[in-house]
Order: structure tokens, then sequence, then C-alpha cells
């Protein structure tokens, strides 16, 4: 397997890990157990979560973008599609966290993931469009 492939699914695995850790603070936020302060939480999983992923999956476009990839376009489109419906999800479970816990980083981020995650399904879908070059035989038959 090609290296672009295996960061393609690095990328995919980090879009999944990271709207893990968003639900699981949503739903944790929403009947706490003890007092938290969840914005620096937010912040860290958007650290170590969704940014290497975008990072990750600009990197897979760019090392296939010259001959095209329909499995690495899908794990793309993939990964955008896991944010994007996640984070609708995320975003119905704000009524349910208390007022106290709304901070700035717990109400923008799914809008925010969500706009992002259609952009990451775009450059996803174009590598379908790409065609792969011909390779060109330079041996001399002299």
């Amino acid at each position: 397997m090609a290296i672009e492939k295996w960061v393609g699914a690095a990328s995919l695995g980090l879009f999944i890990m990271f709207v893990a850790e968003i639900l699981s603070v949503f739903n944790f936020l929403a009947h706490p157990a003890q007092e938290i302060d969840p914005g620096p939480k937010i912040i860290e999983f958007i650290s170590i979560g969704i940014v290497p992923a975008l990072i990750l999956a600009g990197s897979s476009y760019m090392l296939s973008r010259r001959y095209g990839s329909r499995l690495i376009g899908s794990m793309i489109i993939a990964g955008g599609a896991v944010t994007l419906v996640d984070m609708y999800y995320a975003y119905t479970l704000l009524s349910h966290i208390g007022s106290s816990y709304l901070v700035t980083e717990v109400t923008i981020t799914p809008p925010l993931f969500m706009a992002t995650a259609i952009p990451i399904m775009i450059v996803g879908g174009l590598l379908f469009r790409i065609k792969p070059k011909p390779k060109k035989d330079y041996f001399f038959d002299g």
C-alpha cells in the first residue's frame, strides 16, 4: 500500500476519533457528574483530533492528486461525512447542556466543523475526476 493510502486511512481515523471525543464530552456535559471547565477540553480535542486529520487529508490529497485515486477520495469523503453528520448530532445535544457549560468553545464547535466538512468532501471528490497521466517510456532504442 502506498504512503498516501496510509495517510488517508490515518486521516479517517482521526476524523472518527475527533467526533467520538466531542460527542462524549457533550454527553458528559448533558449529565455532569462533577464540575468541569469544558473550554480547554474542547480546544485540546480540536488540537489533537481534527487539526491533524485536516493536515493528513490535505497531505493525502497532495500525494495522490497527480494520478487520482478512488480509494483515497472515498476515505477523504468519508471523513468529511462522518464529521458533518456527527457535528449535526452534537449541535442537537446543545439544547440538553446546562447554560453554565455553554461557553464559546462548546457552542461554536459543531457549526464550525459542519462548515469545514463540506470543503473536505469536495476535495475528496476531486480525486474522482482526475485521470491518471500516462507513463512515458524514456528508453532509447538507438
